[in-house]
């Protein structure tokens, strides 16, 4: 699937990776958290072959956020029991960091509240903003956000930016994104195409080379 790819991520930088369906972009995400085992070449997280790294070690390490959303019993499960803290009987503020403890505490029950089935009774910005903030409770050094904010709102979309640049600092993260909005301020940003990467650059790089970027972000070409 993926050909001659070559890349790599230091801490608090975010890649991003632009192309149509099945060109590869996912595929090179699940290669990271090993959800695929690599046939050739090699992946190294800090300079460790990720086949050397036990499964649940590495994916402990490893924040994913999906564009399909899961919820569970309450906000608190979904946005991670951890967050609560007995002793001090506080909430850690990392919703606060990723844009969702506004929304929770104007719910009927706050962070108690009861969730529907598949948190049916939410937007699906706000089961989105809460997968986010569930990533963020666990503190990972890496993110990875696979169309994360595909289905979301514009209003709901300047949240979640807002709450991911506060969680950058001394983190990796890796974007998979249609909307080129969302992207733009990657220090690296790879367009990929038959599993092959056919352009990088950073957002002003691409645009300069006038290539298949400056069409999609132009509007002269569509993601398929």
């Amino acid at each position: 699937i993926l050909h001659d790819i070559s890349l790599f991520a230091k801490p608090g930088q975010k890649i991003a990776f632009v192309g149509s369906t099945g060109a590869g972009k996912t595929t090179i995400t699940s290669l990271i958290n090993r959800f695929y085992e690599i046939q050739s070449g090699t992946i190294t997280y800090d300079g460790i072959d990720v086949r050397d790294i036990q499964k649940d070690s590495l994916r402990r390490s490893l924040g994913v956020v999906l564009q399909d959303t899961h919820s569970y019993r309450t906000v608190a499960d979904t946005s991670a029991m951890a967050v609560w803290t007995p002793p001090t009987r506080r909430w850690r503020p990392r919703p606060r960091l990723a844009g969702a403890d506004g929304f929770i505490r104007h719910l009927p029950d706050g962070y108690q509240t009861v969730l529907t089935s598949e948190g049916g009774s939410l937007s699906q910005g706000e089961r989105q903003l809460l997968n986010i903030a569930r990533a963020a409770c666990a503190n990972p050094p890496v993110l990875i956000l696979d169309e994360a904010t595909s289905s979301i709102d514009t209003r709901t979309e300047k949240l979640i930016e807002k709450g991911m640049d506060r969680l950058m600092a001394g983190r990796t993260v890796f974007v998979i994104a249609h909307r080129l909005s969302t992207v733009r301020n990657s220090k690296a940003i790879m367009v990929l195409e038959q599993g092959s990467i056919i352009e990088r650059g950073d957002h002003e790089d691409l645009l300069a080379q006038h290539g298949r970027y400056y069409q999609l972000y132009t509007g002269q070409a569509e993601l398929a």
